[in-house]
């Protein structure tokens, strides 16, 4: 048996791994080991802890995220249909005010044609009753003369006068 024999390189080798081992044990390396990977396990595991608190974190932010997001285009949809309403009652009130101006005009444009002839029939009696008078006058003063003929001249135009107004 070499392993016992003092003489042997063999025996050395074990008695320096019985030390090695020995002061190792004698040190607490294992304890210390085992603290410093348990130690670096809960340190993962908090870290692990923290990234899925952070996950659900991130999810809940994008869940509110997500619901403003269709908040705001229902907003905005409401917004639109909104305008578009207002859009339609303005143009309705603008078509509304836009045929009552049109008839408005029209109406006063009526009025302006019907007082003008009115205006051009009363002219029209007018000349008419001058030429006639003119008329009447050359007549009687070509047939009556003298005195009576004045007299006679202004009757008659006084009457034709009063007939055609």
């Amino acid at each position: 048996m070499s392993l016992l024999n003092p003489a042997a390189a063999e025996f050395w080798v074990l008695i320096s791994f019985i030390l090695f081992f020995g002061i190792v044990f004698y040190m607490k390396v294992p304890a210390q080991l085992t603290g410093a990977l348990d130690s670096r396990a809960d340190a993962i595991r908090k870290e692990l802890d923290e990234a899925r608190r952070l996950r659900e974190e991130a999810q809940a932010l994008l869940a509110d995220y997500q619901k403003k997001s269709r908040e705001a285009e229902e907003e905005a949809k409401s917004i639109v249909d909104q305008a578009r309403r207002q859009a339609e009652a303005l143009a309705a009130d603008t078509r509304e005010q836009l045929a009552a101006s049109l008839e408005r005009r029209t109406k006063l444009a009526e009025e302006k044609i019907a007082r003008a002839e009115s205006q051009a029939i009363s002219e029209v009696r007018s000349s008419a009753v001058e030429v006639a008078l003119a008329a009447a006058e050359k007549l009687l003063a070509g047939k009556v003369q003298g005195a009576k003929s004045d007299a006679l001249i202004q009757q008659s135009l006084a009457d034709i006068k009063n007939k055609l107004n």
